[in-house]
């Protein structure tokens, strides 16, 4: 019998055994899969000599989260590399915004789009100089992070108040606008508010553009060297100096619940395992309230909210090995870990449109990764281990494309939208598909069987939009771990604050069952790796 089980060896169940038992408790941890990680993989299944990133590959939120800063995983292997440019989106008349390590040289190449839009940048940054620490605390605090938040106000009144307020509620497209005369700051924010599921006129969407822009520019968009599976790998060897047991390959398929209360869980090997003390779940909202835990035990009212719960969008991507660098007619592209493809603002709206009306895209956006160029040991000298990634319909209604695509995401189909996304590419660097050594397809239906919490592809364990955030995430009345039945924890990305490679509802799922235990001796973690991590900066 242990104190507590995790249900999933995604970053945040490992997040949450590695506090438990830096805390004394006995964990265990089950995993369907063959082997931990959840969407933190990596292998050398496109091409022997080429390391590729399964799912996740740039951490600019790890590398901000005060949660994995206070479990020192540098202790355990783990090295962070970056490319020479965070971030490139290339235009086909050979122009290039650029996200670089230093805001000066952000700020240079944007006034080359319009004058003056070099200062505005410049101006963004300042304001994030102001609230920006305040802003990771509220977001890695439980909800409602009520400390936090205060703090935030006060600085929030000194960096222009309601005003501020109000341009980080705004539409992307707005707040572009409304500081850049020119589209090389309007497509940074953009193009970083569609690493979730917003598109350029949903409300909030400005802000988590600026939040993800001020990151990349503070922090870079990191790659664990090695691969991805590093990160995962430094997680899983700090659990076993506690003597925690990963146990791969072995589904839970029930929660016990006896007398409100949550007792252990069953999985399909036949195990019964008791939890004296918690049970702390990484799976998605539905699947751990339809399908784990007995209808009897939940409140009627749950199964309605997840009738109106929302996926974010669906996630068709390639791995690919290249024989040379990626032939940018972009230059500045060359350099850059993450590249983003789109013909301006209007295109990005173009895309989400066809998304919201069930319709395959016929110029997808695209989200690209040039891992070699972040971190040399992933591919031979002179070669490119890559990535793009791209968004399509959960339910797909028609083919905004030629292909006659219908959704099934078979092999046939993969392969012809592949081929599109791959003309995309080429029309940015000609040359590009003849680069190509090996491919290796993963369409929505790919992703989910390789982890379940990838619902249909969905990356970011349900919408970031604001209907289902903070108090509504994951349904309403929630934002918070824990759950209807006394002892269960939400510990996934379903929970608040949301998706992304930061252990943020890992550490809140183990603080919550911490302290309705008593054990309070890590609930402010992560406000003093903050504050230690601020010290070295």
């Amino acid at each position: 019998m242990a104190d507590a089980v995790v249900i999933g060896s995604g970053p945040n169940g490992l997040v949450a055994a590695n506090l438990l038992a830096d805390a004394g408790w006995s964990v265990e941890v089950f995993e369907s899969q063959d082997e931990p990680g959840g969407a933190v993989r990596s292998d050398r299944g496109v091409h022997p000599d080429f390391v590729s990133d399964m799912f996740s590959a740039f951490y600019p939120l790890a590398a901000a989260s005060p949660v994995l800063a206070g479990l020192a995983l540098h202790r355990e292997g783990l090295r962070w590399s970056r490319a020479p440019s965070v971030l490139a989106h290339p235009l086909l008349d050979g122009s290039c915004a650029v996200l670089h390590a230093d805001r000066a040289g952000t700020a240079a190449g944007l006034d080359r789009f319009a004058d003056g839009d070099g200062e505005a940048w410049t101006s963004l940054c300042q304001v994030w100089d102001r609230v920006g620490d305040d802003v990771l605390r509220a977001l890695f605090t439980p909800f409602p992070p009520v400390r936090a938040t205060a703090a935030l106000a006060a600085h929030l009144r000194a960096a222009g108040g309601l005003r501020l307020a109000r341009s980080l509620l705004l539409p992307v497209r707005r707040l572009g606008e409304e500081e850049f005369a020119g589209q090389g700051g309007r497509l940074l924010l953009a193009g970083n508010a569609l690493h979730a599921d917003l598109p350029p006129e949903a409300a909030g969407s400005g802000g988590f553009g600026w939040l993800m822009a001020m990151l990349g520019q503070r922090y870079g968009f990191p790659v664990p060297e090695g691969g991805a599976g590093a990160l995962t790998a430094a997680l899983v060897r700090r659990l076993r100096a506690h003597k925690v047991e990963v146990h791969c390959g072995n589904r839970v398929t029930e929660v016990v619940v006896r007398r409100g209360r949550a007792v252990g869980v069953r999985t399909a090997n036949g195990d019964a395992v008791r939890a004296r003390k918690a049970v702390l779940a990484d799976v998605s909202a539905p699947s751990l309230y339809l399908d784990l835990v007995a209808p009897e035990h939940l409140p009627p009212r749950v199964f309605g909210d997840l009738r109106r719960f929302q996926w974010d969008f669906a996630t068709f991507k390639i791995d690919w090995a290249l024989d040379g660098p990626i032939p940018w007619s972009a230059a500045d592209a060359r350099s850059a870990g993450t590249v983003h493809l789109a013909e301006g603002v209007d295109d990005l709206t173009r895309f989400a449109a066809q998304i919201a009306m069930g319709q395959v895209p016929d110029r997808p956006f695209v989200l690209l990764g040039q891992m070699t160029t972040a971190d040399a040991s992933r591919s031979p000298q002179g070669t490119e281990s890559a990535w793009a990634y791209t968004h399509v319909p959960h339910r797909v209604k028609s083919d905004a494309g030629e292909e006659g695509l219908t959704g099934r995401w078979d092999a046939a189909e993969a392969e012809r939208f592949a081929d599109r996304l791959e003309r995309r590419v080429e029309s940015y660097a000609p040359g590009f598909r003849s680069r190509i050594l090996a491919r290796r397809l993963l369409p929505p239906p790919v992703l989910e069987a390789a982890d379940s919490n990838l619902h249909g592809g969905a990356i970011n364990g349900g919408t970031s939009s604001l209907h289902q955030q903070l108090v509504f995430r994951p349904v309403p009345g929630t934002g918070r771990p824990e759950t209807p039945v006394h002892g269960l924890y939400m510990a996934s990305a379903a929970a608040h604050p949301g998706g992304g490679v930061h252990g943020g509802p890992g550490a809140n799922a183990a603080r919550a069952a911490l302290r309705a235990r008593g054990a309070t001796a890590l609930v402010s973690t992560g406000r003093r790796a903050l504050a230690h991590r601020d010290r070295a900066d």
